[in-house]
């Protein structure tokens, strides 16, 4: 696989444009061509941000509803309403944990429990992965690198055209000396909690 249409969504504060960003990099280092967009963003945190990046000679940043190859979820209610950009039979690899955004800390929305997004997900999707991101992003150091725990887990469950060793050599290059050590114990456990979960499903 060298292409795929990517959409990837959480809220403010989580890095998901970051993460956009470093696979965009990371995809160019391997020679593929991407195209990326911010098709909202909020600058507070818990506003709602989404993005797209597109590997592999797409020629427009636009995902249209059910035509995602993956959805990266970066918080839980989140994958839940982006659920309809998703192509039957994609892949999902999302975080099982919370992030209230605005509206259910306002009290105007619920917030479903994890066993309801995950059998909807599966209405959708081929495959769905989901891992515990903030925990294991403290265990590698900081919940701070969540989004670099999400996106190990995609690589590691085949989502993306490249695998977690080209994502840990972006880390190294293209962030600060000091983020490096902690972002690559954040993909080496998303990767192998994404592992041990398709391992459960599988068996």
């Amino acid at each position: 696989m060298n292409r795929a249409r990517v959409f990837l969504t959480g809220v403010g504060g989580q890095g998901t444009l970051t993460a956009t960003t470093l696979l965009a990099r990371t995809a160019l280092d391997a020679g593929l061509p991407v195209t990326s967009g911010e098709i909202h963003g909020m600058a507070q945190r818990g506003g709602v941000v989404e993005s797209t990046i597109l590997i592999g000679g797409y020629r427009s940043p636009v995902i249209a509803p059910g035509e995602a190859d993956v959805l990266l979820g970066f918080e839980l209610l989140e994958t839940l309403r982006a659920l309809p950009m998703l192509r039957r039979g994609g892949v999902v690899v999302g975080n099982s944990e919370q992030v209230q955004p605005v509206g259910v800390c306002l009290g105007r929305e619920c917030y479903p429990p994890l066993d309801q997004v995950l059998e909807t997900a599966k209405g959708f999707a081929g495959r769905v992965v989901l891992v515990p991101c903030i925990s294991l992003a403290e265990r590698a150091g900081t919940a701070k690198a969540a989004n670099t725990v999400l996106i190990g887990a995609a690589a590691a469950a085949g989502a993306l055209p490249f695998d977690v060793a080209a994502l840990a050599r972006s880390v190294e290059k293209y962030l600060k000396p000091q983020l490096v050590a902690l972002n690559v114990k954040a993909l080496e456990l998303g990767a192998e909690a994404a592992r041990a979960a398709q391992t459960g499903q599988a068996a």
